[in-house]
């Protein structure tokens, strides 16, 4: 039996004990804290489900166009949160806004979406994840980029959210996690003196007296190394402080799991989280209301991500980027809402983007069917990310030459 079959079909803890499975594929990827990769870059990806309105999220407050598309949702040009002379943030995205003022730590890509776009949010998300427009896609970039380069992932979920086709083709599993307490070794026993003493026996059986270089010394070294690490990683959610608070919601509890797994130094490259509720149909509120809610919810949580990395000196270290799976129309429809879309930006922040706006807001004379049309194909944001920032060939990810887009700022 060789090794790689000897760990596909066997548990690497037992005498009653049980870990997730993830942890022990974990350990393996993962670096020491001190070793070569454990402090590479970082990627998360936030992703914004059910088409996020981006005409309300990058506002071109100086076009007389707007307001005459939007009578009763539009924002008021003196509530936008300016970023040039012609395009602010949404009133709701106040810290992002400083993040782009202050610390020259947000991009935003304008018009990002490809060609004769579907607006089946089904058919569109599964574009995005893939980076094809292939008909069948079973296989998703960041699963790719992974293959390319195994290096630890996570999904980051809430409840029993599944996983995103992006993740598929991974070398293994992502898992799916929901908290630090996924990782806790837990056992049979019905005492803490029974769980103690299982622990004992986990531990002593994985470190046997002399190194054979076996395959039974193999998987007792790793059952160790996963025992370690669930310990390690226990021990993170206890003695976290954040450098700054994170909100109390799904999303700013999510981006404080993955900041405390960053910090922990296991050599997580790869974080992945969603924000549902961007089918903005009806009611969808201006400065206010239901899209500002959830505005407001990304800006603090991706803000709060941000500073408290930097704080920590993983500034430059860490980026974010958001997507959602279309755009909205331009004109608001008659339940004060929006119906789908196309070209919609796209939000990269951390130390080493390359801050400011990327491109031209779509124009909201010349539409495509009602729609914003698109000018930045979103596969040239993924080229720039899997080139410039994960170290992976876009090409051979993307399956096609896409030109980097400038998002991330020139090493001097």
């Amino acid at each position: 039996m060789i090794r790689r079959d000897f760990l596909r079909n066997t548990t690497l803890l037992g005498f009653g004990a049980t870990v997730p499975a993830f942890l022990g594929r974990t350990a393996r990827a993962a670096r020491p804290a001190d070793a070569p990769g454990s402090k590479d870059t970082v990627l998360v990806v936030v992703q914004l489900t059910g088409g996020n309105d981006g005409l309300n999220t990058v506002i071109p407050f100086a076009d007389d166009a707007y307001p005459k598309l939007r009578p009763t949702i539009g924002i008021p040009k003196n509530e936008v949160k300016k970023l040039t002379d012609e395009v602010g943030f949404h009133p709701a995205m106040g810290e992002l806004a400083k993040l782009y003022a202050d610390d020259a730590a947000v991009c935003v890509v304008q018009g990002v979406g490809y060609p004769n776009p579907s607006q089946s949010h089904f058919r569109s998300m599964d574009v995005w994840h893939a980076a094809s427009t292939a008909e069948s896609l079973t296989e998703g970039w960041v699963g790719k980029a992974l293959r390319a380069k195994p290096a630890a992932a996570f999904h980051l979920a809430g409840g029993t959210e599944a996983a995103p086709l992006a993740l598929a083709g991974a070398p293994v599993r992502v898992p799916s996690v929901a908290s630090l307490d996924d990782f806790k070794l837990k056992t049979a026993a019905a005492s803490g003196a029974d769980g103690a003493a299982q622990k004992g026996v986990i531990t002593g059986v994985a470190s046997p007296a002399e190194s054979s270089g076996s395959l039974l010394d193999f998987v007792a070294r790793t059952q160790l190394n996963t025992y370690a690490s669930s310990e390690k990683l226990a021990a993170v959610g206890k003695n976290y402080e954040p450098k700054v608070p994170y909100p109390a919601t799904g999303l700013g509890n999510k981006l404080k799991l993955a900041a405390q797994l960053v910090d922990a130094g296991i050599g997580a490259r790869v974080f992945y989280v969603s924000l549902d509720g961007f089918d903005t149909h009806a009611g969808q509120g201006g400065a206010a209301g239901a899209h500002a809610g959830l505005l407001g919810q990304v800006s603090d949580a991706v803000a709060a991500f941000y500073r408290d990395l930097a704080g920590r000196g993983h500034k430059d270290r860490v980026c974010v980027m958001t997507f959602s799976e279309f755009g909205r129309r331009a004109r608001e429809n008659g339940s004060r809402g929006t119906d789908h879309g196309s070209g919609a930006p796209m939000l990269l922040v951390g130390g080493a983007v390359k801050a400011g706006v990327v491109g031209a807001h779509p124009s909201l004379t010349r539409l495509e069917d009602g729609n914003l049309a698109h000018a930045v194909d979103f596969r040239t944001v993924y080229a720039a990310v899997l080139d410039r920032w994960l170290g992976v060939s876009a090409k051979d990810v993307l399956g096609a030459e896409y030109k980097p887009a400038g998002v991330f700022a020139e090493k001097k």
